[in-house]
């Protein structure tokens, strides 16, 4: 549902990138689209797979099961901030990425000069990386997920529901107005924020019920 809400932001964040790729990219048929965005979303369940282990190594251990319940409350608050961040309502502006965005920026203007094909792989990779609060704040909730699995398919949920708008970039981005862009920007942003308060939620009760049992 985020990913699909999501449309109108993935629209205005990077339907004229995307548009703008292909236009200089070339290919006469639909095999480096679906490349390019198969890719992308592939980024997103590897970022899922990563997010997801990083919360497991950190509760390896009966002796950190209450810090399950407190990683929940901490990703749950940077989750419900990344979705005013979404807003535009947030006291703190995310900053975060996956990786420099200035690499990014130089890896995919140079994809285009490596081939159609293989140009279109590195630029959806590219574009799986590049810093979104809506993508960055679906990998924070992967970190709480009950299996690195479940982790990596949250976020393959996610990159398959963007994929609607994202394959037809280069169709809507102009002809979806500015008002129902802002409109599906603002269900994904409370979509996210009620998920963080969700996990906040889930990872008190955690907490509570873990301090019970190893006092």
């Amino acid at each position: 549902m985020t990913g699909v809400l999501g449309s109108g932001h993935c629209l205005g964040m990077c339907g004229g990138l995307v548009s703008g790729f292909f236009m200089k990219l070339g290919g006469r048929t639909f095999a480096p689209y679906l490349a390019y965005h198969l890719t992308r979303v592939g980024v997103y369940a590897l970022i899922g797979l990563v997010a997801a282990a990083l919360g497991t190594v950190l509760l390896q251990t009966g002796s950190f099961g209450k810090l399950q319940g407190l990683l929940q409350i901490v990703a749950g608050l940077l989750v419900i901030l990344l979705g005013l961040d979404l807003l535009g309502v947030s006291p703190w502006r995310n900053s975060l990425g996956f990786a420099p965005i200035a690499w990014l920026r130089r890896q995919f203007l140079a994809a285009t000069s490596r081939g159609v094909l293989p140009g279109a792989i590195i630029g959806g990779a590219i574009n799986g990386l590049m810093p979104c609060s809506m993508t960055m704040a679906m990998a924070v909730k992967a970190t709480t997920a009950p299996s690195v699995l479940e982790g990596g398919l949250l976020m393959l949920a996610f990159g398959a529901g963007t994929l609607p708008s994202m394959l037809s970039a280069s169709f809507l981005f102009g002809r979806l107005g500015v008002r129902m862009r802002g409109w599906l920007l603002k269900g994904a942003a409370l979509f996210v924020i009620v998920l963080g308060i969700a996990t906040v939620w889930q990872g008190m009760r955690y907490y509570l019920v873990m301090q019970r049992l190893l006092g």
